[in-house]
C-alpha cells in the first residue's frame, strides 16, 4: 500500500477536517503531549484552521485513508496564544508563517512523509504570503516523566536538518487536557524558526 501526500487550501480543506481532527486524537495522546482529546474540543482549532483565508493542509493518504495531516496559516491568523510571545518582542507577526502540526500514525512513520510535510507547507508559505519565516512550536517536557517511554527520541536533530533553529526563550503557553489529568492542564511550547528567504534570524 503505497502513500501519497496531497496539498489542499481554502473550501478544499473542509472535507479532510474530521480527519485531521481523529488523527490530533489519536497522535497527540502519545508522548510528548498526552493530549486526552475529544472530537466535541477539536471544533475551536477546526474553525480557526477553516476560517484563515492563507491556511494550507497536507493529508498523507495510504490508497483513500488518511493516515496523516500536517497544516499551517500566517501567523497573524493563529491563536492569541500563539502569537503572544511574537508580540510582546515586537515582532511583527506578518513576517511569520506558523507551521501548526504534523501528526502521523505510526505505521506510516520512517518513510519520508515528514519531510514531504515539511516541504508541502514551506512551499505554501512562499507562494501564499511575503512570510520571511516558517515557525512552530514544541511542547517542553521534563527529561524524567513517569509516562516517558523508554525509547522516546526527542525530534530536535530532525528539525534542525529542516533548516530550523530553536529560540528556547520564545515560550507560548497552551491548556489542554491529559492523559494524566482530570482537568485541563497549563504547557509551555518553545518555538523553532527558519528563514524562508534570504534573511537573517530574527
Amino acid at each position: 500500500m503505497g502513500l501519497d501526500v496531497e496539498f489542499f487550501t481554502g473550501r478544499a480543506m473542509e472535507p479532510h477536517l474530521s480527519a485531521l481532527a481523529a488523527l490530533r486524537i489519536a497522535v497527540f495522546r502519545e508522548w510528548p503531549y498526552l493530549y486526552d482529546g475529544s472530537a466535541a474540543n477539536e471544533q475551536d482549532y477546526l474553525a480557526t484552521l477553516a476560517a484563515s483565508p492563507g491556511a494550507g493542509l497536507a493529508v498523507a493518504f495510504a490508497d483513500e485513508t488518511p493516515v496523516g495531516c500536517s497544516t499551517c496559516l500566517p501567523l497573524a491568523e493563529a491563536d492569541a496564544a500563539v502569537t503572544a510571545p511574537f508580540a510582546t518582542r515586537g515582532w511583527d507577526p506578518g513576517r511569520f508563517f506558523y507551521f501548526g502540526e504534523s501528526v502521523l500514525l505510526p505505521r506510516w512513520r520512517g518513510q519520508g512523509v515528514g519531510v514531504t510535510f515539511f516541504l508541502e507547507r514551506e512551499a505554501h508559505a512562499r507562494r501564499s504570503s511575503h512570510a520571511d519565516y516558517a515557525c512552530f512550536c514544541a511542547v517542553r517536557r521534563p527529561a524524567v516523566h513517569l509516562l516517558r517511554p523508554a525509547d522516546a527520541v526527542p525530534l530536535d536533530a530532525f528539525w534542525r536538518r529542516r533548516g530550523f533553529v530553536p529560540y528556547p526563550d520564545l515560550v507560548c503557553t497552551m491548556r489542554w487536557k491529559q492523559v494524566d489529568s482530570a482537568e485541563r492542564v497549563e504547557n509551555a511550547l518553545s518555538f523553532w524558526i527558519k528563514p524562508l528567504r534570504d534573511v537573517s534570524l530574527p
